[in-house]
């Protein structure tokens, strides 16, 4: 996989015109992600526009509720042919396992391929002191991803999301064909934000990354175009 098609680029964004703005000021991004604000905002009409693009597409719903709920969800989310989809671990085992079968069925409904559906272990956002304070989780931070990522993968699920500090150690447990998606991304020119457990792309690619969210440090840049290219660029050396 190139470099460049490791990078996913989040739409977050208020409302469809914006959307249709940066997408068409980053052409080179083939992997869109369409989140709770963009999605709430314009429903799927933003899905067909970027389908229309050839895009691929993670919707970033990270579906959170009982088991009912959540399959019907994920089948109705399967049927626009989206690439990625997601879901809370802590929904727990029964939920997982009915939505690994309700994205089957949605596909199957609309004759599309299903969507890899993958789990968040814990929020970038979360640190370890407040996944223990404020969580009242008695792990540690990495035994806690881990076991997130473990539950995800003995229900079916194809992957994981997870902070790049995680990352390899998933990658070595979880073994190779488990996909492996890393937000909280930051180039060591770039504003770390509100991302707790972070690392620069060509670490998080190192650590076993299958593909990496990289947002703000691109799409809130003066030149989100030369933001895209440097982090493209820098990945192409590390990776030779």
């Amino acid at each position: 996989m190139n470099p460049e098609q490791r990078i996913i680029v989040p739409l977050d964004v208020p409302d469809i015109a914006s959307a249709i703005a940066l997408v068409e000021r980053l052409p080179q991004v083939t992997f869109w992600k369409v989140g709770l604000e963009l999605f709430t905002s314009t429903g799927p009409s933003i899905l067909e526009i970027l389908k229309s693009r050839q895009k691929q597409i993670f919707l970033d719903l990270k579906f959170h509720d009982i088991p009912n709920t959540v399959a019907g969800a994920c089948q109705a989310a399967a049927r626009y042919g989206v690439d990625l989809l997601t879901i809370h671990s802590t929904t727990g085992k029964d939920a997982l396992k009915a939505a690994t079968e309700a994205i089957q069925t949605g596909a199957a409904q609309t004759s599309v391929k299903p969507p890899k559906l993958i789990a968040i272990t814990l929020l970038t956002s979360i640190s370890a002191r407040q996944l223990a304070f404020d969580l009242k989780i008695p792990l540690e931070l990495p035994e806690y991803a881990l076991s997130m990522a473990l539950l995800a993968q003995e229900t079916g699920l194809d992957g994981a999301v997870c902070s790049p500090q995680e990352v390899a150690q998933l990658r070595q447990t979880c073994g190779d064909n488990f996909l492996l998606v890393c937000p909280g991304v930051r180039p060591t020119w770039a504003d770390k934000g509100d991302q707790k457990r972070s690392l620069t792309p060509s670490q998080a690619i190192q650590a076993g990354a299958d593909y990496l969210v990289i947002g703000r440090p691109i799409t809130s840049a003066a030149e989100p175009e030369l933001a895209w290219k440097r982090i493209c660029e820098e990945l192409a050396e590390n990776s030779q």
